[in-house]
């Protein structure tokens, strides 16, 4: 569908951009990508990003929570929102022919939530039950834990989520929700963004309307504050050695995850990484890992890798749980297949191989339209440009054996490698 599809670039004079991406579809996705999250916030302050993004939902200056709800599902929609370390995002899927109400109501949620303590309480106590949940949830727990490992000291390391101890503090008054949303949900920090069979002036048009009055709040005081935090962490610096942390959690087997840290987003060694990655671990049953682990040896149910890069920094991790009389043959075999990586070069044959799959994958992933919009939000919120698939995968597919080489070899080294567990 490419050549039937066009990307639309537009940029307030406040700083609000724009990203829209036309196609042939009649169901639209819209929405608007914020750079502010989880890193963004000080230690008594954690678990702000995701509240704020459950409390706008609970209604806004003009309209209760029913009313917004009543309103997208109205017309056969779906509103959704999430929170990441660096980004917290609203958006909805419609048909096309309900973008301007729907643009409204998030532009209403996001820029005029009324934090009601009645029902922001409530928010806070489902929040607290999603704590929970996660707690007795190990394969997912363990990538806070581990990020809290490889970025410890900075605030990469705290948790989406947030404690029981500081949702208290900024649910206490909608004062400080408030503060925190002024301070972050700045204009040149915003991307609204759409796909769908739509015509660009429309969607720039909407957007003027709902966002163009925003106006720079960003102070140089709070910027310069900001900015430290951006800094706090050194891009990709190895260890001097190997790190290994335990933790009992009482689980029938244990839950492992070894990794380190990796390149940043928009890195020359990014994409080549995501095909290393996919070599190693992908979400492929032919990768190295479950090909050694699960297929030969039957030591494990799933195992995964992953490759993560954020804005100034990245880290990659191998997931796996297994049996306590496994772990160690397990974990042998994971530094084994690493090593491979490092010290023996992809076969012409192989690498050929590696990138027709990857290819496939991608093109396959470039279908699911909401995907699509939400990884060209981020990408215009970093780079001011949105790439095709097509674009990434030429740019990786000019990789050669001796690059992967040389990047396994830098990025999996022992004095990078971080070991968590779960007994």
């Amino acid at each position: 569908m490419q050549e039937k599809t066009q990307t639309f670039y537009h940029i307030l004079p406040n700083g609000v951009k724009i990203v829209h991406r036309r196609n042939l579809s009649p169901v639209a996705y819209i929405g608007v990508m914020v750079g502010a999250g989880t890193r963004d916030e000080a230690p008594e302050e954690n678990g702000m990003a995701h509240y704020i993004e459950h409390c706008v939902f609970k209604g806004t200056e003009h309209h209760s929570a029913r009313q917004i709800i009543h309103s997208i599902e109205g017309i056969g929609g779906e509103i959704n929102a999430y929170t990441t370390k660096e980004e917290t995002t609203f958006y909805a899927a419609t048909l096309c022919e309900h973008v301007q109400l729907t643009l409204h109501l998030i532009a209403e949620m996001v820029l005029e939530p009324a934090f009601r303590k009645e029902e922001t309480d409530k928010e806070r106590m489902v929040i607290i039950d999603e704590i929970e949940s996660y707690n007795d949830t190990p394969s997912e727990l363990i990538y806070d834990d581990f990020e809290s490992l490889v970025f410890a000291g900075s605030s990469l390391a705290l948790p989406i989520l947030g404690t029981r101890k500081t949702l208290r503090h900024i649910a206490a008054k909608p004062e400080y929700a408030k503060r925190w949303m002024a301070e972050h949900y700045t204009p040149e920090r915003m991307v609204v963004f759409c796909t769908g069979d739509i015509k660009p002036e429309k969607i720039f048009r909407l957007a003027e309307k709902e966002f163009g009055a925003l106006q720079k709040r960003l102070s140089l005081e709070v910027d310069s504050r900001l900015t430290r935090k951006r800094l706090e962490i050194d891009p990709f610096t190895p260890t001097e050695q190997e790190h290994s942390v335990s933790y009992k959690r009482h689980t029938h087997q244990i839950h492992a995850m070894l990794g380190g840290k990796a390149y940043q987003l928009g890195h020359e060694k990014q994409l080549p990484m995501f095909l290393l990655n996919n070599i190693l671990g992908g979400g492929s049953l032919n990768s190295r890992l479950n090909l050694s682990l699960r297929e030969s040896k039957g030591l494990v149910y799933t195992v995964e890798s992953t490759y993560t890069p954020l804005s100034d920094t990245g880290y990659w991790c191998i997931y796996w749980a297994c049996e306590q009389e496994h772990f160690e043959q397990s974990l042998e075999l994971v530094r084994e297949e690493i090593d491979k990586l490092r010290t023996q070069p992809l076969s012409e044959s192989a690498l050929r191989k590696a990138l027709v799959q990857l290819r496939g994958q991608m093109a396959i992933s470039a279908q699911n339209q909401e995907n699509n919009a939400l990884a060209m939000a981020k990408s215009m919120l970093y780079f001011n440009h949105a790439p095709y698939w097509t674009e990434s995968f030429e740019k990786i597919s000019n990789t050669d054996n001796r690059q992967l080489l040389a990047i396994a070899d830098e990025v999996f080294v022992e004095a990078n490698r971080y070991i968590l567990t779960y007994e």
